[in-house]
């Protein structure tokens, strides 16, 4: 896998990562008045990382923009305005919020295989197992 594969996997394990700390805060809350639902915004930084630049270390290199330090990752966390109270205190639907956590721990398990088994065959091939 090229190197910017590996990068989108690990950016996406860390948004997973940030996504059940989002989840898991708003199970915690449900029962708390007035709380309002947040959620995380991973589509910008995709859509970001999909349409950018080519960036390189040369300033000799074809169409690359030289770059000059490591890209930083930000997930937007944003408020759920709906004034429907869903939970009777507040908007947070619990059922909605069980399956937003069963579908983050699937993506997260898929991403975890997918980095694990990339880097155990990197260190086969360096072994020398191969």
């Amino acid at each position: 896998m090229p190197g910017s594969v590996i990068k989108q996997l690990e950016t996406f394990a860390d948004f997973c990562v940030e996504k059940n700390k989002v989840i898991s805060k708003n199970i915690a809350n449900t029962q708390t008045a007035n709380y309002r639902r947040e959620d995380i915004v991973f589509k910008n930084v995709l859509s970001e990382s999909m349409s950018a630049t080519l960036k390189g270390t040369e300033s000799k290199h074809f169409g690359a923009q030289v770059s000059e330090g490591g890209d930083s990752q930000n997930f937007e966390r944003v408020l759920d305005n709906s004034t429907e109270l869903n939970s009777g205190v507040n908007n947070v639907d619990i059922d909605q919020e069980m399956a937003e956590l069963a579908e983050n721990t699937l993506r997260f398990k898929f991403v975890s295989k997918k980095l694990g088994d990339y880097y155990k065959n990197l260190q086969e091939v360096i072994k020398g197992s191969r």
